[in-house]
């Protein structure tokens, strides 16, 4: 089992070319990063854990440019987003900047996406909450179209972009999707309660899930797994990757024994001491 992690990076934290080297030198396999653009302090979103808001999640630095450091000091850490929140974005810079990176890389991102938590972040961007999920499925089709090997347009719901050179390509071959058309770009996996509409999406235009937390998969797994293979997927090829986990020898062992290949720890968002001693502790399960 792969074991990667995940951490807020921040102004305050060990740096991106700090931590992306010790991870690499100590055989972890690959370093996720989250994203917020900014949290108003007026707001009526109750934080995802519970309680007061951490102060981290109001400084984290930008994935892309922190990913970018890391994969410039790196060569096998595999590099990840743990979540881009999609409907935040301009598809067209978000295809250019996902590209970039994988091509930079040589092939090692994992675009994470996922449709946000936080109502007042979200609208000052000019998201419907209500109709989020839909958008980030139809911008995720735009980019798709840019990653084509030839110039593609598309025309959806919230979006288009006519038939272009885009450039660089994703590193990754395409893959097959639902309905045996190719999948084009980065591998991509999907953040987001288990449930009918985020199965629906994984089958249609993801590789797989990256459920917060990892709980529950002993009953949600079987399902996605049957909607996959539904969806006419190959069953080989869904990835199921726990995120943000705490992590010990059963829980490690039990996803083991449902057959999941790659889990992604927690580190603290703190100073670079704090940081390995964590590591220190997580050796063991390398």
């Amino acid at each position: 089992m792969r074991i990667a992690t995940t951490i807020f990076l921040t102004d305050r934290t060990v740096t991106p070319v700090r931590l992306a080297r010790v991870l690499e030198e100590r055989g972890f396999s690959g370093l996720y990063l989250p994203e917020h653009t900014h949290i108003p302090v007026s707001r009526e979103s109750p934080a995802p854990m519970g309680g007061d808001l951490p102060e981290e999640y109001g400084r984290t630095l930008d994935p892309f440019v922190a990913l970018g450091q890391a994969a410039a000091v790196t060569d096998r850490l595999h590099l990840g987003t743990g979540i881009t929140l999609a409907a935040q974005h301009d598809p067209i810079v978000l295809a250019k900047q996902a590209a970039t990176l994988d091509h930079l890389s040589g092939g090692r991102l994992t675009l994470g996406i996922g449709y946000g938590w936080n109502r007042e972040e979200a609208a000052d961007h000019g998201v419907e909450w209500g109709t989020r999920r839909e958008l980030v499925r139809d911008r995720m089709a735009l980019m798709r179209a840019l990653w084509a090997p030839e110039p593609t347009g598309y025309v959806g719901e919230f979006g288009a972009v006519r038939a272009s050179h885009a450039h660089p390509k994703p590193a990754r071959p395409p893959r097959e999707q639902a309905g045996g058309a190719p999948l084009h770009g980065p591998r991509t996996l999907i953040g987001g309660a288990a449930g009918p509409k985020l199965f629906t999406h994984i089958t249609e235009y993801a590789d797989g899930w990256l459920p917060i937390g990892g709980r529950g998969l002993t009953e949600s797994l079987p399902v996605l797994r049957t909607a996959w293979e539904r969806a006419g997927r190959d069953p080989k090829a869904l990835q199921v990757v726990p995120y943000a986990v705490h992590p010990s020898p059963g829980k490690l062992a039990h996803y083991a024994d449902l057959g999941i290949e790659e889990v992604v720890v927690q580190l603290p968002s703190a100073a670079e001491p704090e940081v390995l001693r964590t590591l220190d502790e997580y050796a063991r399960y390398l």
